[in-house]
């Protein structure tokens, strides 16, 4: 009960650090907020977002992202800001590398412990460990990931991004499940098409 009113109390202050700085990351818009095309009138359910109810309750089986972006949340149009919980399983939950091409992201660890890390555009790896309470920000466009290597202690963290639509594009699935062919990811990595067949395989929706 009591992280959860102390993870409520996170959003409510990381939404007001990030407002102003996130401007940047949307157009501005010229009105007080923007309505779906086929609304022209609205109450407070439109400003509500209800889908994190319960989240920090259970333990998490798997890695699971739950978004309250421009998608999920209409009301986020043109108001530059956007938030996701992340929860990652003891021993081995992993968010895997990945980049938000349009917002910085900035995370806040509510349970558990969190290894986390970005490269830079000079290739130069940042990395540290992050306990309950400690916040880590992850810049515009690079490539970053968390993990959790703890064996019996399941980590939540909370994000929040200077846009409505941050974007995600994972490193895995866009070098070798968008049909790149594997010759030519086969030279780039320097190594063999079977192994590139493989870990393709691996990527491979399971049925």
């Amino acid at each position: 009960m009591a992280l959860r009113y102390f993870a409520v109390l996170i959003l409510a202050l990381s939404l007001a650090a990030t407002s102003d700085r996130a401007r940047a990351g949307d157009p501005d818009i010229v009105s007080d907020f923007i309505l779906p095309p086929n609304k022209t009138k609205v109450d407070g359910n439109f400003f509500t977002y209800t889908k994190f109810r319960g989240i920090f309750d259970g333990v998490p089986e798997t890695f699971k992202v739950t978004k309250a972006s421009l998608t999920e949340f209409p009301a986020l149009d043109g108001q530059s800001v956007s938030y996701a919980v992340l929860e990652f399983p003891a021993n081995g939950g992993v968010n895997p590398p990945h980049t938000h091409p349009r917002s910085s992201e900035l995370l806040f660890l509510v349970a558990g412990f969190l290894e986390v890390g970005f490269v830079d555009t000079k290739n130069v790896l940042y990395t540290q460990k992050l306990r309950v309470g400690d916040m880590f920000v992850f810049p515009k466009g690079l490539v970053h990931y968390q993990y959790n290597s703890r064996p019996d202690i399941p980590a939540i963290a909370v994000s929040a991004f200077g846009s409505a639509n941050a974007g995600t594009v994972s490193v895995p699935l866009s070098v070798f499940a968008t049909g790149i062919d594997d010759e030519i990811l086969a030279k780039s990595f320097k190594t063999d098409v079977h192994t590139i067949e493989k870990i393709k395989a691996g990527l491979a929706p399971h049925k």
